[in-house]
């Protein structure tokens, strides 16, 4: 297994790291690549709409709507 790769980040003024394994990173980064966003926009669109929802897994789970869609 893979160790985790923490990611440091600014959301709503408050910073904050995540640590996904690079698999989930790169899925991340190859979306904001062909869709014209920066890392940290798509980070902040997912931080808004997840609600009591753990960061890291918000974002394991818009991979893995990335990858089914």
């Amino acid at each position: 297994m893979m160790p985790l790769l923490k990611k440091s980040f600014t959301l709503e003024g408050h910073k904050t790291s995540v640590a996904l394994e690079s698999e989930f990173w790169e899925i991340i980064l190859g979306y904001a690549a062909k869709n014209n966003q920066s890392l940290a926009s798509i980070i902040s669109d997912i931080d808004l709409n997840r609600g009591a929802e753990p960061l890291a897994s918000s974002l394991r789970l818009f991979c893995l709507k990335i990858l089914r869609d």
